[in-house]
């Protein structure tokens, strides 16, 4: 009497199938391998357009740096930052009011309050910024402040906003945080070599001012008009290559190569490795489990 085979089986789970071994596959085991499925097929312009929100915010650090550099040269005034810090405040409230879609007055207003709480700690616990680290060498300090500022741009989330942006569903990640405190640490350093303690309060209160905020009015201009973006990146790129040109020649070379490397050799590459992408999905990737619940 002959007895029928039985049909190897395709299963996940249930154990070994009698008259097969545990790791048994047939013919058509590798009729369902699909390759390079989920590989995105890049365009060089639009990774070159992505990429400018990251040039723009390495421009908006080396302004803030400069404005450190001028004010520890005694270059730039208590008054004139304190003017600064005003006009920079009306005008993100401006772009807000002008970009943010989901921006209600009760908001405007909550965000009004913490500011002016923010800004009076500030004013007075300046007298202890002013003191902080007078047993530390300058040497000590400037590193220490380089290294932050390293660390700052390395974790910063530039695709989002640094505080959580009207409308947007999720919070800030950790290292966006960590990006955030480490700017939070330079500045009080840079703000504790100066000589005035209403000197201290104004650089502190420009710096948080554009580490906290500048994101946020980025990413709502961004979101509302990305042509209007790319403007305000442009004109932002050449005034600070001018800025920094007339401070020092090799630092303008340097922010100049810098800007090249992220906005041209960076899409290059990431276009060019997309060559050698090679994704493989079959049988033998992890089930996924799919539950029908019903009442």
């Amino acid at each position: 009497m002959e007895t029928t085979q039985r049909r190897w089986r395709k299963v996940a789970y249930g154990g070994m199938q009698p008259g097969f071994d545990d790791n048994h596959t047939d013919d058509t085991f590798l009729q369902e391998m699909v390759m390079n499925a989920n590989v995105v097929k890049r365009d060089m312009l639009k990774v070159m357009l992505d990429s400018v929100s990251i040039s723009q915010y390495l421009c908006i650090v080396a302004l803030v740096v400069l404005v450190w550099a001028h004010t520890l040269n005694s270059t730039i005034t208590e008054n004139f930052l304190i003017i600064l810090d005003i006009t920079l405040v009306g005008s993100g409230f401006f772009i807000l009011l002008l970009t943010a879609k989901m921006l209600s007055f009760k908001l405007l207003l909550n965000y009004a309050i913490k500011i002016s709480f923010f800004t009076t700690g500030l004013y007075v616990l300046s007298p202890i910024y002013h003191t902080l680290t007078r047993s530390i060498s300058s040497d000590s300090i400037w590193a220490l402040t380089t290294s932050l500022v390293i660390l700052h741009l390395f974790l910063h989330n530039y695709s989002g906003s640094t505080i959580k942006a009207p409308g947007a569903l999720e919070n800030p990640n950790l290292t966006s945080n960590i990006s955030l405190n480490a700017s939070i640490v330079a500045s009080l350093l840079i703000a504790s070599r100066l000589p005035s303690r209403l000197l201290v309060f104004a650089i502190i209160l420009f710096s948080l001012q554009v580490f906290l905020f500048a994101p946020l009015i980025t990413y709502c201009l961004k979101k509302y008009s990305f042509r209007l973006h790319l403007l305000f990146s442009f004109v932002l790129m050449a005034l600070t290559l001018t800025c920094v040109y007339r401070l020092h020649k090799l630092l303008f070379v340097v922010l100049l190569g810098l800007l090249v490397f992220v906005n041209l050799v960076c899409p290059y590459w990431l276009i060019r490795i997309q060559e050698y992408k090679f994704e493989i999905n079959g049988p033998w990737d992890e089930a996924k489990l799919c539950f029908n619940i019903t009442d």
